[in-house]
């Protein structure tokens, strides 16, 4: 057993140094918390709770029942997934950056109430949240009305369409069409219902609460620490240094090649890559944000705003990853161990799958919502569920709704909902 041989807590700037400290691993996350000068420490704290995820994969890996299944579902997930879901994140951050230098049609968009709602949803319709997370502070400073605001909430995806546009490309971009409509109809009925004021804060509130919705800098000092700027530099690395090979490898995996063969390597070998890989991935993730709360768990980590586009797709990229290898494990592991067959088991639901697809999309943030593409990826729920679920969920632009409007973001997600019900049941009974 290794112990805590001495401790010498001591303050040198805005820096706690430990030394002689060396720690058995269970207790390597503990940190001590700081302390005012005229106070003791006599106590720690468990720190960077995420590290539970990545930690539990090893714990699996290593225990000779459980390890073949994870590698391999680690390697699907990393492979089939995340070298995709980079290479999207990738192209759509450059574009994002390319676009943004232009505003010729900033007039068009704040001239006219149709405009508005056109605009928003095809904002919302881009992955991510950002274009969703754009209209919703705009509404709150008062540039654009409820009836855009929920055309957006409507339209948006959040991450989940990274996912499906590169895991199943056709009906990723179907879904996303459905969503423009659905959206832009949706905007424009609200629009005949209430007037662009409906339920807006008056101006005291919005400046009192304008922090929150202010994206970080590059200089902000009390956003992150230096342990998570570290770790978020390293995430930018890694796949600045692998994206090309691992796409080329992904594709030959998509296109039916064993590349194992194709590059005379023994048995399991790129599997065990993968796996490798996406543990990185997720230790890297797990240190760039602490766990304070519910958004904190199911919602993406804030950009820095000047940060090179690879930056920000790497972030984003382990983010749903991490959500990927939790719902590929659960849905793996209860079919393995326990003999429950997922697919058969939502088939018996039958009726009620869009139902669930709605329920799921009203909680905010894109963690749950990546859980449900997952499982429709794999052929455990049907696309109805995957319908209802992208229209009604709103990703992590309710957040700062949530926060500011309250009242307006309840009713926005309650109207998102409606065509939800629709789109969803609509497409069950047609097609299904």
């Amino acid at each position: 057993m290794i112990v805590i041989s001495q401790l010498t807590n001591y303050r040198n700037g805005n820096h706690y140094h430990l030394q002689g400290c060396i720690m058995n691993s269970p207790y390597l996350f503990f940190k001590f918390l700081p302390y005012p000068n005229d106070q003791k420490s006599t106590q720690f704290t468990f720190k960077y709770k995420r590290m539970l995820l990545p930690t539990l994969l090893l714990v699996l890996i290593t225990f000779e029942p459980t390890r073949e299944i994870t590698v391999t579902t680690l390697s699907d997930a990393f492979w089939a997934v995340s070298a995709y879901v980079a290479s999207t994140l990738l192209i759509y951050h450059y574009l994002s950056a390319w676009i943004s230098k232009t505003n010729k049609l900033t007039t068009l968009y704040h001239g006219s109430r149709n405009y508005q709602v056109l605009f928003a949803s095809l904002l919302g319709a881009l992955p991510g949240c950002g274009g969703a997370i754009i209209v919703t502070t705009q509404f709150i400073s008062g540039r654009v009305g409820f009836g855009a605001m929920v055309a957006v909430l409507t339209s948006t995806m959040g991450d989940a369409a990274f996912l499906l546009l590169a895991s199943t490309p056709s009906v990723g971009f179907s879904v996303v069409l459905v969503g423009i409509v659905v959206g832009a109809v949706s905007g424009w009925m609200v629009n005949q219902l209430h007037t662009d004021n409906f339920l807006r804060p008056d101006e005291g509130e919005t400046k009192a609460h304008q922090s929150i919705t202010t994206p970080l800098s590059a200089n902000s000092d009390n956003s992150i620490n230096e342990m998570q700027q570290s770790a978020i530099n390293l995430q930018g690395y890694f796949w600045k240094l692998l994206i090309v090979p691992v796409v080329i490898v992904a594709l030959l995996g998509s296109f039916q090649v064993e590349v194992n063969n194709l590059f005379a390597l023994p048995d399991l070998t790129i599997e065990w890559v993968g796996c490798v890989f996406i543990i990185t991935c997720l230790f890297l993730w797990a240190l760039t944000k602490e766990i304070h709360d519910y958004q904190s768990v199911v919602s993406e980590d804030n950009e820095i705003a000047n940060a090179h586009p690879l930056q920000k797709a790497a972030q984003v990229t382990n983010f749903v990853s991490a959500w990927v290898v939790v719902a590929f494990l659960i849905f793996e592991m209860s079919i393995h161990f326990s003999a429950i067959d997922l697919p058969l088991l939502f088939s018996g639901l039958g009726i009620w799958m869009p139902f669930v697809g709605v329920l799921v999309g009203l909680l905010p943030g894109c963690g749950p919502q990546i859980l449900v593409t997952s499982l429709y990826i794999s052929g455990a729920v049907p696309l109805s569920a995957q319908l209802s679920n992208s229209i009604s969920n709103d990703g992590d632009a309710l957040f700062p709704a949530i926060a500011l409007v309250p009242k307006a973001a309840l009713v926005a997600t309650f109207y998102s909902a409606i065509p939800a019900f629709v789109v969803g049941y609509g497409y069950h009974w047609f097609f299904e």
